[in-house]
């Protein structure tokens, strides 16, 4: 397994504002990573205030997202399409950076197979993130993940059995990099095989490979007995 390696979120970053106000230094932040001002977390680090506090005061404001900005971004912007599409799901933003859509109409975005959930988590991060390779958001709606997970955990087994008798790499459907990994992770125990993906997205996939190209089962038995019959007749 060399691709499909899940990143941490990104750090938070942080900025220092003068304002009179908490609201005017958040509205600045908002501004300057273009969210909302209820994006926006704030810490007051001094107050200054000018002749006694008759003329007003200045604050030095530490202003914070309240999670990484392309993170943000895409539950507005996953918002909007499904306001668009009238669907009753709100997008949640959980602690290990996943979108999770909540409400009745999950079934709908899910979709047969999850092929609806895989295309808006697709289109999500390739305008919401400017580092498509590393800073990917990801989608759940239903407990669908972890249904996924055990199906695909089954899937990657029966593959391997499969590619391991035939003696012949044996390709999976395309599918989005956190199944991929999920199939890597699955056999990579296994001492009879190895996976790689191949292909470019949206139509990478992986490969599961026999090690040696040795089959088992009655295709090894002849590739076994054709190897014996070239040698006999060197």
């Amino acid at each position: 397994m060399k691709d499909d390696e899940l990143t941490a979120m990104p750090e938070i970053e942080s900025c220092v504002f003068e304002c009179t106000s908490v609201n005017e230094a958040k509205e600045k932040g908002a501004e300057k990573w273009g969210i909302k001002p209820d994006d926006i977390e704030a810490d007051v680090l001094s107050e200054d205030k000018k002749l006694f506090g008759l003329l007003g005061s200045t604050l030095k404001v530490e202003v914070r997202p309240f999670a990484p900005v392309s993170y943000i971004r895409s539950c507005h912007f996953v918002n909007e399409i499904l306001d668009k599409m009238d669907l009753d799901l709100i997008p949640e933003l959980t602690d290990d950076g996943i979108i999770n859509l909540v409400g009745e109409d999950a079934g709908v975005v899910i979709g047969r197979y999850g092929e609806t959930l895989k295309a808006l988590e697709y289109i999500t991060n390739l305008v919401c993130h400017d580092d498509f390779s590393t800073r990917r958001v990801r989608f759940d709606c239903g407990g669908y993940r972890g249904r996924r997970e055990q199906t695909l955990r089954r899937l990657a087994e029966s593959i391997a059995r499969e590619a391991k008798h035939k003696g012949t790499p044996v390709s999976l459907e395309p599918m989005s990099s956190w199944e991929r990994r999920l199939i890597h992770i699955a056999l990579r125990d296994d001492k009879d095989v190895e996976t790689r993906s191949i292909g470019e997205e949206p139509v990478r996939r992986v490969l599961v490979c026999p090690v040696g190209g040795a089959a088992r089962g009655r295709g090894g038995e002849r590739g076994r007995r054709r190897s014996r019959e070239k040698f006999s007749k060197r």
